[in-house]
């Protein structure tokens, strides 16, 4: 959210998918430097493959577009694109999902995954703070979670947290009970997709089975009241992301989206982006969708803002240094 000579309003970003930021440009000149036929006739033909019926139809695209990542520098390269946005967005700080099953099953090293995206993480510290969540794939199986966690073990220092993607109706969050066990045991922070497409049940599952301190999108707990509730009480963060949402077809249209109704109900909600590059824009563009098509004042802005920082995994001190600025901030 930025209006001419105001700046724009400080926030978090805590649902974003580092491999969802690779434009369609991007995705064409990759594949000219690594010789990867592509399934597009050029840039336009790719874009307007973007009208998604529901998560599986953007998952299929967003996975062929992967094929073109092949280097540590590539995943350097991928990571700076979307770190040097941040500073024009607000973004103070992002905590990025990556897939590395994505990539390893194609034969890249998780050192050259992680090596990239922490080289621009390094670069570009003096702008922007970040830190990465290693995302298991929901729809493998949870022994090949098992395995992604062992091979990263040797970047732990580099690694933050660990979360659940990929297609979520089928794939309820307690088949992963056991690795994310093993992840909170080695100190990485737990987080889960659910309750976007899956019912609130998931919700329920991401607390109790996986321990998890955010849910990412949980749009449908709003229609379980024991499980709002329970959230509103625990102050459990949701990232949601609107921009997403209706591109997927979670919610029918940005005028009906839930997220008022969340923030009626005492639920800690931010506003997130997802996969900017497949939904139609980075975190800003979803600031100015709920102002827009929710009618959502510079207080409510003010809050999704404070709640980013206070949902974060920063130390306390910064947290709250930083909401703070979010708090002062206005128009």
């Amino acid at each position: 959210m930025t209006t001419t000579g105001t700046p724009p309003l400080p926030k978090a970003e805590l649902h974003l998918h580092i491999e969802g930021t690779l434009e369609p440009e991007t995705v064409f000149e990759l594949a000219r430097r690594h010789d990867v036929e592509l399934p597009y006739a050029d840039v336009d033909d790719l874009r307007a493959r973007y009208s998604f019926t529901d998560l599986q139809s953007f998952l299929d695209i967003y996975y062929a577009n992967m094929a073109v990542l092949r280097t540590r520098e590539d995943f350097a390269e991928l990571a700076s694109a979307y770190l040097r946005r941040c500073p024009d967005q607000g973004v103070r700080h992002v905590e990025m999902f990556f897939d590395p099953q994505a990539h390893t099953a194609r034969g890249v090293p998780m050192s050259d995954v992680v090596g990239g995206l922490t080289d621009a993480i390094d670069a570009h510290a003096g702008d922007v703070s970040a830190g990465l969540i290693l995302c298991f794939l929901r729809d493998q199986p949870a022994a090949d979670a098992e395995a992604t966690l062992r091979a990263a073990e040797p970047f732990l220092d580099r690694i933050v947290g660990v979360g659940l993607d990929s297609a979520e109706v089928g794939h309820p969050p307690s088949g992963f009970a056991a690795v994310f066990g093993k992840a909170r045991a080695l100190g990485l922070e737990p987080v889960a997709h659910a309750g976007e497409e899956g019912p609130p049940s998931y919700v329920r599952e991401a607390l109790d089975d996986l321990g998890v301190r955010r849910v990412d999108h949980g749009i449908r707990a709003i229609e379980d009241d024991e499980l709002v509730a329970r959230l509103a009480r625990d102050r459990t963060p949701l990232t949601v992301c609107p921009l997403s949402n209706v591109r997927l077809g979670a919610v029918p249209g940005i005028g009906l989206h839930p997220l008022p109704e969340m923030l009626a109900a005492g639920l800690n909600v931010s506003v997130h982006s997802d996969d900017p590059a497949y939904f139609g824009g980075y975190v800003d563009e979803n600031y100015a969708a709920v102002r827009d098509g929710l009618g959502f004042g510079d207080d409510e802005l003010r809050t999704l803002a404070v709640n980013s920082f206070e949902s974060s995994f920063l130390d306390e001190p910064t947290r709250t240094a930083l909401a703070d600025q979010a708090r002062r901030w206005h128009l």
